[in-house]
């Protein structure tokens, strides 16, 4: 704080506009939008993006390390061993020992992580049709991710 100003925020309004084409700063707000919606869609089912995100995955890609998976997915190894944990308790994934090296867990989706993925699938629908339509459509859609491709690719 400079000398001369004083400490005063009720009711002012914060200005971002140094911000305003950080995109960075894009990035995250939309992140959290997002993230907001999905928590708001799935309360009543229990489950979070990172828990669906690999339930997905596993559906797709039976018998992946783990390891595998969490950096497909950017989670960090500490996170990813306790969602699997979660998941495994709930019996919707489970680890396997690799048959070519002992060491090694692959992971596999359950049939009750199936069904209970058959189940979500709907419900992530609706999720992501919000998502789109705020967007502003498909082709919006379709352009962001092409762009956001770019900066993980």
């Amino acid at each position: 704080m400079l000398k001369d100003e004083i400490c005063e925020t009720v009711g002012s309004e914060i200005d971002f506009s140094v911000m305003a084409d950080a995109v960075g700063y894009a990035l995250r707000r939309a992140q959290l939008y997002v993230y907001q919606d999905f928590i708001e869609t799935f309360a009543a089912e229990g489950i979070r993006p990172p828990d669906f995100a690999v339930l997905m995955v596993l559906s797709r890609n039976p018998g992946l390390k783990q390891s595998e998976v969490a950096e497909a997915l950017g989670i960090q190894r500490a996170n990813f061993v306790a969602i699997i944990d979660g998941l495994e308790g709930r019996k919707l994934a489970e680890r396997r020992k690799s048959e070519t090296d002992r060491r090694v867990q692959c992971l596999f989706i359950t049939k009750a992580g199936l069904a209970y993925l058959d189940e979500l699938k709907p419900i992530w629908k609706s999720h992501e049709d919000r998502v789109v339509a705020r967007l502003g459509g498909p082709q919006a859609r379709d352009q962001l991710v092409q762009l956001l491709g770019r900066l993980y690719d």
